[in-house]
């Protein structure tokens, strides 16, 4: 709200073009807040904005943009003004910005970069998408072994401005190797000892991650080490940059949409939702919609086959929809809780002993109480003339949502074994698996309950 009631007074600054106070606006806050106060600017706008700030300024605040704004500011305005903004920002944002910027545009900004920072972008782009070395940053602080606890002071001074981050500072010897790690707040405290050297200063057991490792592992070993900041060393083991606990967020964020997307059966968007086309977007959900419609012909088959025992039973059909939407809602749960469970590192491929065995007490439990509302729904609309028949629903129950939270459980594990995605195995997916099954379960507990009783 505050943003809203803000807007007028910042577009009436524009339209007054007035410095001062455009300059302030710029400074005020932390530059995540200015950026939050610009969102309902567009993108024209908020370059306007940023002209009145100092460079160093317009840096801190451009990050923390929309990504979209972002692209449309550098694909909209002088490329000698963007490409002095593009040259201050972090190694890794701007990376990551370029890749989703048109290809012709990035080819008349890299001309005008500085030649270090085109050497560093082009050098980051060489890394595959979605591995440590695309989303490293290069800016850290690099000390080599043999220097003294004074002269790191000295050396930590001149780059600090430079860097990303000086929580960690890591240790190198002569050839760029990396040998160790230590703490700013370790080097202050042995400020005491000036000629100590970082040799024996430093930790020795450093983790670290190759170049070439996926980013899901990059994030699950600095959640799982608690790091603000973890080391990249290519296949020599040479130092060439670490990933930020920021990053770590990124890509996790990023994770969490495409198995959300997955989990919906829609392909994974490389873009954001507004800025992907419409035929795109169509094609990404359609292609799924159709393989599970196709899949829901099995359904109907399957009833199919059961024609003339629902013809005879009519009253069967009454139930058809709640038998398999609680198979189909307790395959999705399961399917949902192993996929995430997965994601986090909680289950593995080890534990599928055990997690088939909870799923099947669980289905057992779940698929006894909804058998007693079951049993509730067959009185109530159910036939009267054959007490058995009253049992037809809530044994159906039980097997089906057994049924649902077994295949749920398992199809995800199924899929990492054989080096697939789990969130493939979505909830649309489990469901029309379990309808089919239900159909069939259901169908024949009423066939051997009818040939019991007769």
């Amino acid at each position: 709200m505050v943003n809203t009631l803000y807007l007028p007074e910042l577009r009436e600054m524009l339209a007054e073009e007035n410095a001062a106070e455009l300059r302030e606006f710029s400074i005020a806050l932390h530059p995540a807040r200015t950026a939050e106060f610009m969102e309902g600017l567009n993108a024209a706008e908020t370059w306007a904005v940023l002209q009145y700030a100092e460079p160093a300024v317009r840096q801190s605040i451009f990050p923390y943009i929309g990504r979209d704004k972002q692209i449309d500011i550098l694909e909209s305005h002088d490329r000698a003004e963007i490409a002095d903004l593009v040259a201050g920002l972090p190694p890794d944002d701007r990376v990551d910005l370029l890749q989703d910027v048109r290809e012709e545009i990035v080819r008349e900004l890299l001309p005008l970069l500085p030649t270090e920072e085109r050497r560093d972008i082009l050098r980051l782009q060489a890394y595959p998408e979605g591995t440590a070395g695309a989303m490293m940053t290069t800016s850290v602080v690099r000390l080599g072994e043999d220097l003294s606890v004074r002269d790191a002071m000295t050396a930590l001074s001149r780059q600090a401005e430079e860097v990303e981050t000086i929580y960690y500072l890591y240790i190198v010897d002569a050839t760029d190797h990396l040998r160790g790690v230590v703490s700013a707040r370790k080097l202050v405290a042995a400020i005491g000892k000036p000629d100590l050297r970082l040799r024996e200063l430093m930790e020795t057991d450093v983790t670290s991650v190759t170049t070439l490792d996926d980013q899901e592992e990059v994030a699950r070993k600095v959640a799982h080490y608690d790091l603000h900041a973890i080391p990249v060393v290519d296949s020599e083991r040479r130092f060439v940059g670490i990933i930020t606990h920021d990053d770590v967020i990124d890509v996790l964020r990023e994770e969490a949409t495409e198995d959300a997307q997955r989990i919906a059966a829609v392909a994974p968007l490389e873009e954001s939702y507004l800025r992907t086309s419409l035929i795109t977007l169509s094609r990404k959900r359609g292609v799924w919609l159709s393989v599970l419609f196709f899949g829901a012909l099995f359904t109907a088959m399957a009833l199919d086959r059961y024609d003339a025992a629902l013809a005879q039973t009519s009253w069967l059909v009454l139930f058809i929809p709640l038998v398999i939407s609680s198979g189909g809602n307790s395959g999705s749960q399961s399917a949902t809780l192993i996929i995430t469970a997965m994601a986090t590192g909680d289950v593995t491929l080890g534990d599928w002993y055990r997690v088939v065995r909870r799923e099947l007490v669980m289905g057992l439990l779940l698929g006894g109480f909804l058998a007693l509302f079951g049993f509730a729904a067959s009185f109530l609309f159910g036939p009267r003339h054959e007490p058995a028949h009253l049992l037809i629903l809530p044994i159906t129950l039980v097997l089906v949502v057994l049924t649902g939270t077994l295949c749920g459980a398992s199809l995800p594990l199924v899929f990492r074994r054989l080096g697939l995605d789990p969130a493939i195995m979505s909830n649309p997916f489990v469901a029309g698996i379990v309808d089919i099954l239900g159909i069939i379960i259901y169908m024949n507990v009423a066939l051997n309950v009818f040939a019991w009783t007769s």
